[in-house]
Parts: C-alpha cells; structure tokens; sequence
C-alpha cells in the first residue's frame, strides 16, 4: 500500500464563533434553490438499495488525530500500534491517518507500509506573505498527497468559507495531489430538515471548477458537526440517508458513473460499538473517526469492522 500523507492542525474545543458565520442561517432560505432540484434529495433505491457500484468502491477507513497527541514519541506510539492492528485477517481497505504536520514523517516511519499517513489542511496560496500557512508544495514535497478541506472545526472556529475551501480543493488538484472534502450541516439545520440542502451547497461549492476525470483524486466525509467529539452519532439509517442524497448530488452536478465511483465516509463520534452498523449501509464507503482514532485499540476494531 503506498504511503500518503494527509494534512491537519485542528484544536478540540470550539473557542469561538466568527462573526461571518452568524448570518449563516439566513443563507439557508436559498439553500433549495443553489442545491438544485427537489430529485437530487431523493436517492434512487433497487430492491431496497442504493443504486450505486458500491462493490466497485474500496472501503476507506481514516483516523483524525487533530491537535493530537502532544509529543512525537506518543505520535510514534500511537501510529505504531494502530499500523500493528492490521493484518491478513483485516477488511480490505484503505486506512489512513490524519496527523499534525510536525508528526508527519514520523508517524510514516512507524506505520510503515500498513496504512496511509498524512496531515489535515492546507492554504490555497502557493507562497508569500502569509505567516503560519502551509502550501500544496511544500506538502508534496515531503510525500503529503492528500489534504482534508472543509473540516466543520475549521469552517466554524477558523471562519473558512465555502469559497476559501474550494480554492484549496482545485490547488491540491492542480498540484496533482488529492482532497477529502469535508460536509455537514449544524444540529439546528438537521432538526429543520435542512441536512440535503446544507450539503448540497457545500458540494457544489466545494466542487466548483473540478473537472470529472479528477474526481478519482477527491473523496467525501459527511461529518453533520453535532455528532463531532458529542458523543452523538447519526443512527446508519440517517447517515445512509444523506449518503444517498449525496450521491444523487454528485450524480446532478455530474453524472451516474461519477456517483457510482464517489466513496462517501462518515464522520461523527464513530466508535467500535457503531462501526459495524454504519459500513453496513450500502451508500457509506468509510469512517473519518476522530476521538477513537487516539486509542489504538479502539481504532483498530474499527479498521477490523465486521461487514
């Protein structure tokens, strides 16, 4: 399996809320309207499933250590042990880990070939007087191939908008790198049934100017920001409800094929006890987990999930 590398630094608790996001609720009244039409919420079913190539889809299981653990042997340690769970009896999939970028090379070297190893975010300019932020090259050039956009940690605490994270979306495709677009709606938008419009919005944003033979380097974590680190978790027929309608967005923006090849991961207090539940809904390709991911045992039953 080859190594990549993911790019991260996301505090746990929710400091503040930026002014720019409190008007967010009153863009919801044209939600409907930028999401398309009324079919793309509705998923299309075959016997009771997803009409989708879901065997076509290789699982994707990923770990979040966001800003975690404090010390680079811990980091080794932790990488080390997590990479140790996966054996020849594991699901076949794909595994990664979401590592602060000061760990990045060092959780490498401890997993070895055994899983995927990465950091979390990145900036979409390329260089300049921007102190603190971290470009598409610098990560490639150190091994990082893939970067999450659109954590909910990020869009809330840091104020990135749908425009910023789209445009480090089309910098890490222009780089030839890949992304993991992160969606979800509040708990108040899913409590007004708001959950299909919030996420189409977001994917089309996020989307935006990234052509259809690049989407084999894009995957999706719909992350609904009240299950994050709340100990909630959306029940699998939720979240396979909302996988499914955004699948039939990708389909809309799109077509079928780039739907049926799309894998969709969920987020949201994932733990051992709900992994299994979750993978076995047939429009949900994986787990983006975060607070389990920092228990090697508790992460390493959840990359064993029982199909």
């Amino acid at each position: 399996m080859p190594r990549l590398a993911f790019a991260m630094a996301v505090p746990l608790t929710l400091l503040s809320v930026p002014p720019a996001l409190v008007n967010s609720t009153m863009k919801l009244a044209v939600a409907a309207l930028l999401a398309g039409s009324a079919a793309a919420f509705a998923p299309s079913t075959l016997g009771g499933r997803s009409a989708t190539q879901l065997d076509a889809r290789k699982p994707f299981i990923s770990g979040n250590w966001k800003l975690n653990p404090q010390t680079r042997d811990e980091a080794v340690k932790l990488a080390g042990d997590i990479a140790a769970s996966i054996t020849d009896a594991s699901p076949e999939a794909d595994v990664a880990l979401f590592v602060p970028y000061v760990f990045l090379e060092a959780a490498m070297g401890a997993a070895g070939d055994k899983l995927m190893v990465g950091a979390e975010g990145v900036c979409p300019e390329i260089n300049g007087a921007f102190t603190g932020a971290v470009s598409t090259s610098m990560l490639d050039s150190v091994g990082v191939k893939w970067a999450l956009a659109g954590h909910s940690e990020r869009r809330v605490i840091f104020g990135e908008t749908d425009e910023y994270i789209n445009g480090q979306c089309k910098k890490l495709i222009d780089q030839g790198m890949a992304v993991m677009l992160c969606i979800g709606e509040s708990e108040a938008e899913y409590e007004q049934n708001l959950a299909g419009a919030v996420c189409a919005v977001q994917l089309k944003k996020g989307l935006a100017g990234i052509a259809k033979e690049d989407l084999d380097r894009v995957a999706i974590a719909y992350e609904p920001f009240w299950a994050i680190g709340t100990g909630k978790v959306a029940t699998p027929e939720t979240a396979q409800s909302v996988h499914a309608t955004c699948r039939s967005i990708i389909a809309d923006m799109y077509d079928q094929e780039a739907a049926d090849n799309m894998r969709i991961l969920y987020g949201g207090s994932v733990t051992p006890e709900s992994v299994d539940e979750l993978m076995a809904m047939s429009d949900i390709d994986g787990c983006l987990v975060g607070g389990a991911s920092l228990d090697s045992t508790k992460f390493g039953r959840i990359i064993n999930f029982q199909s």
